[in-house]
């Protein structure tokens, strides 16, 4: 699939706003102690790739209540659904001048309750092509998210027999429809029925 680069200004993609807030002190915070074990930009994004896949539950996954929206607050928090996983990943980046975008596919269980998946793309410096990563975290068993720049490893492919698409475009910011669920839901079981089903 050949990538969109929504917005061709490659800066757009390194702005902190409301929501990818890398300026905030949790995001610098972290950002600094992943790069004081990093020695180059590759190792950095991984090292940041890991950290959110790995030390931040899906809350769909820990059972915990509550939405998180803002990438400091998902850090903080230690909680997020996919979407909220792919702004703290991409603030990090950010922090560290990575050229972070957010993608999406739209994915059901088995044909039924179709949603927006977030993920996001990064391109590293000197690199010409964007490569998309999948913070979700590796749960169920069987799921094998991975950093990888070369052949994607991402959660989940997605099956045409159920509807299920990749977006193609790289947005420089979240969706405008996502955000606005995620503010919106006072808790998880309040955020599925306004939760986007597709772009």
């Amino acid at each position: 699939m050949e990538l969109i680069q929504h917005n061709p200004q490659l800066a757009s993609y390194l702005v902190a706003d409301e929501v990818v807030d890398h300026g905030h002190p949790a995001v610098r915070d972290l950002a600094a102690r992943l790069k004081s074990k990093a020695s180059d930009a590759y190792s950095y994004a991984q090292a940041a790739f890991t950290y959110v896949r790995d030390q931040i539950p899906h809350s769909s996954d820990s059972g915990d209540p509550r939405v998180t929206w803002r990438a400091s607050d998902v850090l903080a928090w230690r909680t997020g659904i996919c979407c909220a996983k792919a702004h703290a990943l991409a603030a990090l980046l950010r922090a560290e001048g990575i050229p972070t975008a957010f993608c999406y596919q739209r994915l059901t269980e088995n044909g039924a309750g179709p949603a927006l998946h977030g993920l996001i793309a990064l391109r590293l410096p000197g690199a010409d092509a964007w490569a998309r990563q999948d913070p979700r975290g590796n749960v169920p068993p069987g799921v094998d998210a991975q950093f990888s720049l070369d052949e994607e490893r991402l959660a989940w492919p997605v099956r045409a027999e159920f509807s299920e698409v990749d977006y193609p475009v790289l947005f420089d910011e979240p969706h405008p429809a996502v955000v606005a669920a995620l503010k919106a839901a006072p808790d998880r079981r309040s955020l599925w029925p306004i939760y986007p089903t597709e772009l």
